[in-house]
């Protein structure tokens, strides 16, 4: 289909669609790098071997996995026109995506009680590295809590509709994909150490 065709707004949904790719696609290129440093750094001497992650790290995967699927039954209630039942799935991804942060400063609090600081004295680079990943996804997360606070007022005010979701749709891919993101990064920083 050419990209030109089109109304106006059939044409900005596209153009919309199309720039979260882009932005998705360099999130992706910004794991990648932070990843295959983590790989590369395993030739240092200070590198641990046998780290283990913090359980509130377990949790965190547990509660991103259920965000998703309450973004899932969001969008089916909104594509069924029922504007409550969306607004509260919408509101249950949003509480789960607040408990996901919290248990990623939980994680660290575990961290830092196993004596492993971000830096100084007491740090270590394995844990340091997972520090960065763990903030650098935090902060996506928090983007992602941004758009879903915008989608919530949106569909409390009725702007959306089962012809015209647009809004709810880009948050919902930006959500899937922050929420796929941490269980690739979990499993990244898990089975490492066995295949080093």
């Amino acid at each position: 289909m050419d990209l030109t065709e089109g109304t106006f707004e059939e044409k900005r949904a596209r153009s919309k669609k199309m720039m979260l790719w882009f932005g998705i696609g360099s999130l992706i290129m910004t794991f990648a790098g932070l990843t295959s440093a983590f790989i590369v750094s395993r030739t240092r001497e200070d590198w641990l071997v046998d780290f283990e992650l913090p359980q509130a790290f377990f949790i965190s995967l547990i509660v991103i996995i259920m965000s998703s699927f309450t973004m899932i039954m969001a969008k089916r209630s909104l594509k069924q026109n029922n504007i409550s039942q969306t607004t509260v799935w919408l509101v249950i991804t949003f509480v789960l995506g607040i408990y996901f942060v919290f248990n990623q400063f939980q994680g660290f609090g575990q961290f830092i009680a196993q004596g492993y600081n971000f830096t100084g004295a007491t740090s270590n680079i394995t844990v340091s590295f997972i520090y960065v990943i763990a903030v650098v996804h935090i902060l996506h997360v928090i983007a992602g809590l941004i758009s879903l606070l915008v989608v919530i007022i949106n569909n409390l005010n009725k702007k959306y509709t089962s012809k015209n979701m647009l809004g709810l749709e880009l948050a919902a891919h930006f959500w899937h994909f922050i929420d796929i993101l941490w269980v690739f990064l979990f499993l990244f920083l898990y089975f490492f150490k066995d295949i080093i």
